[in-house]
């Protein structure tokens, strides 16, 4: 008998029942909200990384005696500590002007600026110091980081 009850209730159901509803005064909701300035966040956090770990790298390579560095390793390494260096100022800049979610074509060219960066002076690092070429990692990056201007360029063109 209690099975018939239970089986017509869900029949005569007018509009689905969710066991969480979402309502714009729960919790769950504010969570949601405040979290959608994270990428910003992520960005400005990161572009201070760069740009701390970027002056250690231009200790270094001010300072590291010439057998640590593969052939021309110490052009390699200093021209990395620029390029890091001017997208750790891109990044932050980019997290401080941007107050709410990002457009799309914004955050990908943000998360591409953050992706590029590393994969590019990762790669020139890596062989600036070991001599040994990383096969594809730094022209990968350096596409990556070329893309993601001509994404910030188009996404700052037509925002509204």
């Amino acid at each position: 008998m209690l099975r018939n009850k239970v089986f017509r209730v869900r029949l005569s159901a007018p509009t689905p029942v969710f066991l969480f509803p979402l309502r714009q005064d729960t919790p769950y909701r504010k969570r949601i909200m405040v979290s959608s300035s994270l990428i910003p966040r992520l960005w400005r956090i990161c572009g201070a990384l760069f740009a701390g770990t970027g002056t250690i790298m231009g200790a270094l390579t001010a300072h590291m005696p010439d057998a640590n560095f593969g052939a021309g390793g110490r052009a390699m390494a200093h021209g990395a500590m620029e390029m890091q260096m001017w997208h750790a100022l891109a990044l932050i800049v980019l997290g401080l002007t941007t107050h709410q979610k990002p457009a799309r074509l914004l955050a990908i060219g943000g998360c591409g600026l953050l992706l590029g960066t590393v994969l590019f002076c990762g790669g020139v690092y890596y062989t600036a110091f070991s001599g040994h070429h990383a096969a594809h990692v730094a022209p990968t990056g350096g596409s990556i980081l070329i893309l993601s201007w001509l994404c910030l360029a188009v996404g700052w063109a037509f925002r509204a």
